[in-house]
């Protein structure tokens, strides 16, 4: 059975930082994209960032380019997103996904695994 599960979650004050992580079990993520997405309430489920296999490629969503970075450790079978200068507009229920071919990175329909999500809140 597959299970991610993400960590790292909690309240932070605008320009502070977080890093959340998210380790896969039951299956390794071979030449699959790795991603995060949010959800504030009230809206949809949004695309963050994505990681190829290798960590070549990275895709950001336009306004946490810069503050965000994303990583994985393959090895651990685990994906990062480091977070800094964290911005009130920020705060959203984060997922961690898996399993998106690589060229479909940034859609959330195509990943086939999903994190039960961590609630990151940022006070202004």
């Amino acid at each position: 059975q597959v299970q991610l599960s993400e960590s790292g979650g909690g309240l932070v004050q605008a320009g502070g930082s977080l890093r959340l992580s998210c380790a896969a079990s039951g299956r390794t993520f071979d030449n699959y994209a790795m991603g995060w997405f949010r959800q504030a309430p009230g809206k949809e489920r949004e695309f963050v960032a994505a990681i190829s296999w290798g960590g070549d490629i990275t895709y950001y969503k336009d306004s946490v380019k810069g503050r965000f970075t994303i990583s994985r450790d393959n090895a651990k079978n685990t994906v990062y997103l480091q977070m800094n200068d964290l911005k009130p507009e920020d705060t959203a229920v984060y997922f961690c996904a898996a399993g998106a071919p690589i060229v479909f990175m940034k859609s959330p329909a195509r990943y086939d695994y999903w994190g039960q999500g961590t609630q990151v809140t940022v006070s202004s």
